[in-house]
């Protein structure tokens, strides 16, 4: 009944952006804080950026002043900005949302399939 789906993803060259995006679906009561999530090869999952639904953020130290998380709690949408990308953030880019469902009495971590993001020469 609920579902995230990311998109945006792709292969571009260093120092160069791209921007992400997170749609949730369904039938959702509310949304809390959401978050992107990334894996490279050989590597365990970490934590991007997360925000709150007041919209107050926190970045990883290695994405702080390059990545902007947003979103749009009309459209129920998630967003990244990237600028100023690196090899080392080539890695699957994963959506999290701590959610409700309409017919679920309580919140439940939601995560989208995730999209590739390449950054090479």
């Amino acid at each position: 009944q609920v579902q995230l789906v990311e998109s945006g993803g792709g292969l571009v060259q260093p120092g160069g952006s791209l921007r992400l995006s997170c749609a949730a679906s369904g039938s959702i009561f509310s949304i809390n804080a959401m978050g992107w999530y990334r894996q490279a090869p050989g590597k365990e999952r970490e934590l991007v950026a997360t925000i709150t639904s007041g919209g107050s953020t926190n970045y990883a130290d290695s994405v702080k002043g390059r990545f902007t998380i947003s979103r749009d709690n009309a459209k129920n949408t998630l967003y990244l900005q990237m600028n100023s990308l690196k090899p080392e953030d080539t890695a699957v880019y994963y959506c999290n949302a701590d959610l409700r469902a309409y017919f679920r009495g309580s919140y439940d971590l939601y995560w989208g399939q995730g999209t590739q993001v390449t950054v090479s020469s």
